[in-house]
This record gives C-alpha cells, sequence and structure tokens, in this order.
C-alpha cells in the first residue's frame, strides 16, 4: 500500500495533474487557488512540462485551447470570477469537441466577493458555464483525497468524450492539509487521431472549429 503524504490541497490536485499525464499548465493567480500555479512553476520545468502565467484568465483559456487542439492533456485553474472570464473560452472548448481540464475553487461571491470559501458556483458549472446549448463533465470532491482521485477520472472522462471537464472544488478543501495517496494514472494514452499536429499528406486534414455556417450541422452538433 502507498504511504501516505500531508500535502494541502491545491497542491496535491497539481501534483495529481502531473501524474494523470498533465504536461501543460496554463493560469493566473487568484486566491484560493493561486497554490495551483505556484506548484506547476515549480515543477512543470523539471519534467519537460509547459507552465505560463498568463497576462489574464482570458488570454489563459485561450491557450489551452491551442494546446487541447494539438491533442495534449492540458489544465488550467482559477476562482469563482477568473473562472466566470474564461466562460467565452469554456464555450469554444465545448464547440470545438476538445477535452481540457479546468479547476474553479471557489469563493464567495457575487462579483469579486471575498477571499473565504463559497460553493455558489454549481449553476455556472452545471449549467453551460458559456453561451450556447452545452454542457460540461463537473465532478466535485469533497475531501482532498477525492480532489486527488477526480483529477484524473475528469481528465480521461474529457479525453473519453472530447468535451471540457470541470473539477468544482472550493477554498476549504483548496488550503486544508490531509494525509493522502498518491498514485500514477495508470490508464492508457488515449489515441487522437483528430488532434492538429501538422500535415504531412498521409491522411486527411484535421480542422478545429466551431462556426458551422450550415444551420443543419450546427444541429448535428448541438443534438
Amino acid at each position: 500500500m502507498a504511504d501516505k503524504v500531508l500535502m494541502k490541497g491545491n497542491e496535491a490536485l497539481a501534483e495529481a495533474a502531473i501524474l494523470a499525464g498533465c504536461r501543460h499548465y496554463f493560469g493566473y493567480p487568484i486566491t484560493p487557488q493561486t497554490e495551483v500555479a505556484e506548484y506547476m512553476a515549480k515543477k512543470m520545468p523539471k519534467i519537460g512540462g509547459v507552465f505560463l502565467q498568463a497576462e489574464s484568465e482570458i488570454a489563459a483559456i485561450n491557450m489551452v485551447i491551442g494546446a487541447a487542439a494539438a491533442g495534449k492533456r492540458v489544465m488550467t485553474s482559477s476562482s469563482s470570477p477568473g473562472v466566470a472570464l474564461k466562460s467565452e473560452g469554456l464555450s469554444y472548448l465545448a464547440g470545438c469537441d476538445l477535452p481540457a481540464l479546468i479547476v474553479n475553487v471557489q469563493r464567495g461571491g457575487p462579483g469579486l466577493g471575498g477571499i473565504q470559501p463559497g460553493q455558489a458556483d454549481y449553476f455556472h458549472a452545471t449549467r453551460g458555464a458559456g453561451h450556447g446549448d452545452f454542457h460540461m463533465i463537473v465532478t466535485a470532491p469533497a475531501t482532498v483525497q477525492e480532489m486527488i482521485d477526480l483529477v484524473g477520472k475528469s481528465f480521461d472522462l474529457a479525453d473519453k468524450y472530447r468535451m471540457p471537464a470541470m473539477l468544482l472544488a472550493d477554498g476549504t478543501i483548496g488550503q486544508m492539509m490531509e494525509p493522502v495517496t498518491l498514485t500514477e494514472n495508470t490508464s492508457a494514452p488515449v489515441e487522437k487521431p483528430w488532434a492538429v499536429t501538422g500535415y504531412d499528406g498521409s491522411r486527411p486534414r484535421n480542422v478545429v472549429n466551431s462556426h458551422f455556417i450550415q444551420p443543419e450541422d450546427l444541429e448535428k452538433l448541438v443534438f
């Protein structure tokens, strides 16, 4: 049995993402999830990964779209008002059939609210989180260990169904410390023949698109 280690929730979440094969992280600091970005900033360069602190939450989610389109396992994280800024990008991820993990370590609102933990983003997460007719996969941990376990699960579900997944945590779980077990993700890498990885003439061109001129084509996507 693997040994337990005492870890803060946000740091455990970040380590779980690395163990699940995430090598691309784009984010922006905001309380109470800043430790996720700090942990990724330290660890990603050591394992050949990519960490980039974007100039805004909007920039971060659009970087996620690019990495996801290239077939990479990619994650971003933020807290309530920051995730709200990502809403247009979440809709584009869904419209383009792109898998990615978005972490929301919730705080109180509305508006900037406070830096205290909150759990009021349920409808935002489960009713689309952006314009248009779409839903995301949403997982909601109740403990630090569940947060670790659900990171790999969320990545796997996002890849399986080609859609964004959100891990809906909160400031309490993100900041608390708990003895946890960290395990490697044992699922096989998902083949992504649709990914935009360069064209050499050996296969049909791959196109990532959310713009459907013909209403019948858009109807097929949505329904």
